[in-house]
């Protein structure tokens, strides 16, 4: 029986860069359901679907198939056989997942996939409804946020980073709606668990964090 640690949090909360740091220090599988759910949301623009086409999205993710290997240490993400590691954090693909998880079938496309693992293995999961649906038994549930305007500089900083040309306003408006749409939406809401520990990280380092979340694991 595998040891189960459970981050949920809103877009921009740092999940999936301290999740990592957590998994390497204590040894654990890191799953990023994120990226999984980005894997499929690229499947769905590349096929020129768009996020409100339901039937379309249901149709395409019957075929798709969606697996994460780990490489030198590092995790890569395949869809349909092929590396897309690179392309996972454009954000109309992240617009793309955020929309499309909200359908039934294509959270039961990823969902056995990840209980399954967590069965097996020591693993670390981070997403919208981690704690809340696909490990309610997690061992340890952590709630990572952070305020809208911290997580867009954090965003904006980022793309800066990387010579892209961005608008804070803009970022800072998207993350607004992303919120709004994933604690809102039907199907497994972004929501904190009650036994989940709150973490905000709006005036900690990484490293304040992961040792935060190390200390409640065993």
């Amino acid at each position: 029986m595998g040891y189960n640690v459970a981050i949920d949090g809103p877009a921009g909360a740092g999940k999936s860069t301290i999740a990592k740091l957590v998994a390497k220090e204590n040894g654990y599988v890191y799953v990023d359901t994120g990226a999984m759910y980005r894997a499929l949301a690229l499947c769905f623009l590349d096929a020129g679907i768009a996020p409100d086409e339901t039937e379309k999205i249901i149709s395409a993710c019957k075929g798709a198939e969606v697996s994460i290997r780990y490489e030198e240490g590092i995790q890569q993400v395949y869809l349909n056989g092929k590396n897309v590691t690179s392309r996972l954090r454009e954000e109309a693909v992240g617009n793309m997942a955020s929309a499309s998880s909200a359908i039934p079938q294509v959270r039961a496309k990823l969902l056995e996939l990840q209980r399954e693992l967590a069965g097996k293995e020591d693993v670390i999961m981070d997403g919208r409804d981690i704690g809340t649906n696909i490990l309610p038994h997690a061992d340890v549930k952590i709630y990572l946020t952070a305020s809208v305007e911290t997580r867009a500089k954090r965003r904006y900083e980022e793309l800066l980073n990387k010579g892209e040309n961005c608008s804070y306003e803009e970022i800072a408006r998207d993350i607004r709606e992303r919120d709004e749409r994933d604690m809102n939406r039907e199907t497994a809401p972004l929501k904190r668990a009650e036994d989940a520990i709150l973490i905000d990280s709006s005036e900690m380092t990484i490293e304040e964090v992961v040792n935060e979340i190390i200390r409640h694991c065993r």
